[in-house]
C-alpha cells in the first residue's frame, strides 16, 4: 500500500507542477539578475525558448518541460492502481531522476541537450522525488498481511 501512496503522491504533484507551469500568475520571466545565474543562449531553438521561465520563481521550466510534468503525473496516478505498478513506477522514476538530477549538474546537459531546462533549483527537487521514489521501489520491504486463527 504504502508503494501505491508514493506513485499517487508523486503523480499529482507531478500533474499539479505540470499544470501551474502553464498559470501565467505562477511563473515569472527571467531577470537580468538571473540571467547571469541561467542563460538563455540566443541559438536554442523554438522548443526551448517557448514557454521559458521560472515557476514561482524557483524552478526553471518550459513548454516541454510542463508536458513531461504532466506525462510523468499521469503515468503516476494510473501506476498507482495496483501494487505492481507502483512498484514498476517508482523504480522507473528514481533511477530516471536520479539521472536528470546528475545531468543538472553538468553544464553540457543542464538543458537536456537544447529541450528542457534541469538546473538551478530542479537539481536538488529532482534528486529528493528520486529518493523517495527510490525508497519505495527499492528498499521498502513489502508488508505481506496474514491472518492467523
Amino acid at each position: 500500500m504504502r508503494e501505491r501512496n508514493c506513485a499517487l503522491v508523486l503523480g499529482i504533484l507531478f500533474t499539479v507542477l505540470g499544470l501551474a507551469g502553464f498559470v501565467p500568475a505562477l511563473v515569472t520571466l527571467p531577470s537580468p539578475d538571473m540571467a547571469s545565474a541561467a542563460p538563455l543562449p540566443i541559438d536554442m531553438g523554438d522548443t526551448y525558448v517557448q514557454g521559458f521561465g521560472y515557476l514561482f520563481g524557483l524552478f526553471p521550466i518550459n513548454l516541454m518541460h510542463n508536458l513531461v510534468h504532466l506525462a510523468v503525473g499521469i503515468f503516476g496516478i494510473s501506476a498507482s492502481t495496483t501494487v505492481g505498478g507502483a512498484r514498476l513506477f517508482n523504480r522507473f522514476f528514481a533511477i530516471s531522476y536520479l539521472l536528470i538530477a546528475i545531468m543538472g549538474l553538468v553544464p553540457v546537459a543542464h538543458t537536456t541537450f537544447g529541450l528542457m531546462p534541469i538546473f538551478g533549483n530542479n537539481v536538488w527537487f529532482n534528486a529528493v522525488t528520486a529518493l523517495i521514489a527510490g525508497y519505495f521501489g527499492f528498499v521498502a520491504p513489502d508488508k505481506e498481511t496474514s491472518l492467523s486463527v
